[in-house]
């Protein structure tokens, strides 16, 4: 193997771990603003006109 051959190989496995790296990320973040965005939609169903007690002991 020359050493072109070695360099091009070097910078295609450097590329492969970048976009792995890239794409768990991603993957990641998509799950953590699939959570945010259920946890955005319920909405507390506290019925109007009642007022809440907070223990405060």
């Amino acid at each position: 193997m020359s050493r072109t051959e070695q360099v091009i190989e070097r910078a295609m496995a450097a590329v492969a771990a970048s976009r792995a790296i890239r794409e768990a990320e991603a993957r990641r973040r998509r799950e953590t603003f699939q959570k945010i965005q259920i946890a955005n939609q319920r909405k507390p169903n506290i019925p109007k006109g009642i007022q809440l007690s907070l223990d405060l002991h």
